[in-house]
């Protein structure tokens, strides 16, 4: 069994590293919460704050709330101590460039980086059904592969280093946009005295069907696991989508290319965060397009 060191157990890292543990995995692990550290420790992991690579893992697993803070644990803790056998993964969702960057300098030490974004929230971090978006190495990815199997369901090859994060930006920009789109049409039929499971049963067979409209419907009691049911209580929160939403912008802007539905999703999420705060899950977006905060969005 490989031992593997996983760095960062934030909202979406905890239970990824519950279920490798679960599953029998060697796990060192670090993070600046000193209670979560302990609470590992119980379960049987190695701690290991910052001296993390000392206990000589052969995957060095990443999950960090931004590219700032995996190009720093990659430049401090792991660059300085990197043997060529050693594999890197970042299951973070972070900016293309720093990816391909922190991948060339891996490159350097005949070492292989991997980026690994997922898909599936809480929800599916703590059930262990996550899809990895994976950029990289076909032979590194197919070492790593047994691993990720025991934290998701779904492994999908998409290219290059860098890929999987691409692959993220552009399907959580598209997600976003939906979104709107769903509550958008909620809201109208609202106004027109339309009964909400009349446009449900109706778009959820016609063209207006998509994922945010069949599988997790903003109008509560519609669809069996819409966080609508449960007061928006988030399965992927309004912060983590509006983080995307940013990076999908600030990447379109580095390439030259205009998205400007992006651009606008980018802005009503954020006055959705800032009236709302952003713990609830990013399909309460409705409540803005609703004007539910004493204002109408136009």
């Amino acid at each position: 069994m490989k031992k593997i060191a996983f760095i960062g157990l934030g909202h979406m890292g905890e239970p990824m590293a519950r279920n490798l543990l679960k599953n029998g995995s060697r796990l060192i692990v670090s993070d600046i919460n000193q209670e979560k550290l302990k609470v590992f420790k119980g379960f049987g992991a190695i701690v290991a704050e910052k001296n993390f690579m000392s206990e000589q893992p052969e995957i060095i697993i990443t999950m960090l709330p931004s590219g700032k803070e995996v190009r720093q644990i990659y430049e401090s803790y792991i660059f300085p101590h990197l043997k060529s056998h050693q594999l890197l993964v970042d299951c973070s969702t972070i900016d293309v460039e720093t990816t391909r960057q922190l991948a060339l300098k891996a490159q350097d030490k005949k070492a292989y980086m991997i980026d690994a974004p997922v898909s599936g929230g809480v929800a599916g971090a703590e059930a262990g059904t996550l899809t990895f978006m994976v950029g990289g190495n076909t032979q590194a990815i197919e070492q790593v592969k047994p691993i990720l199997l025991q934290m998701g369901k779904n492994i999908i090859h998409v290219g290059e280093t860098g890929n999987g994060q691409a692959v993220k930006i552009c399907n959580n920009m598209m997600l976003a946009i939906q979104m709107i789109s769903v509550a958008e049409g909620f809201a109208l039929a609202e106004k027109l005295n339309l009964p909400a499971s009349a446009l449900f049963e109706v778009a959820s067979k016609a063209s207006g069907q998509c994922w945010s409209l069949t599988q997790y419907c903003p109008e509560p009691n519609l669809v069996p696991n819409s966080p609508a049911n449960k007061n928006f209580a988030p399965g992927f929160t309004t912060a983590m989508m509006l983080k995307d939403l940013r990076l999908s912008q600030q990447t379109a802007q580095n390439v030259g290319t205009a998205t400007p539905l992006g651009a606008m999703a980018t802005m009503l999420y954020t006055t959705h965060y800032n009236l709302a705060g952003g713990q609830l899950d990013f399909s309460s977006i409705i409540r803005l397009i609703k004007g539910q905060f004493g204002q109408q969005v136009q």
